[in-house]
């Protein structure tokens, strides 16, 4: 079984910044993939970015350039740098781990005000 907490998300302006954070705990794979998803009212879960152990990244086109993902093997943790924000990301937030199952994390509130 595999724990996950995150962490940040909120209320910020159009243009803003936030950064996600979750942390890993139980067992723990030394080859997975961690990343966030995304959901907004009335819309179905979307992949926003993934970074596997070895540290090879994926983002879905809308957050190119502007979102960040990095994560710290040691520490069992993922990050997501959300930068020049913008009213569509408005969603929850869900950190995942994945080998051969998923887990989720609770789920963080991110919104963006215009």
């Amino acid at each position: 079984q595999v724990q996950l907490v995150e962490s940040g998300g909120g209320l910020v302006q159009a243009g803003g910044s936030l950064r996600l954070s979750c942390a890993a705990s139980g067992s723990i794979a030394s080859i997975n993939a961690m990343g966030w998803y995304r959901q907004a009212p009335g819309k179905q879960r979307e992949l926003v970015a993934t970074i596997t152990s070895g540290g090879s990244t994926n983002y879905r086109d809308s957050v190119k350039g502007r979102f960040t993902i990095s994560r710290d093997n040691a520490k069992n943790t993922v990050n997501l740098q959300m930068n020049s924000l913008k009213p569509e990301d408005t969603a929850v937030y869900y950190c995942f781990y994945m080998v051969t199952n998923y887990y989720w994390g609770q789920g963080t509130q991110v919104t963006v005000s215009s």
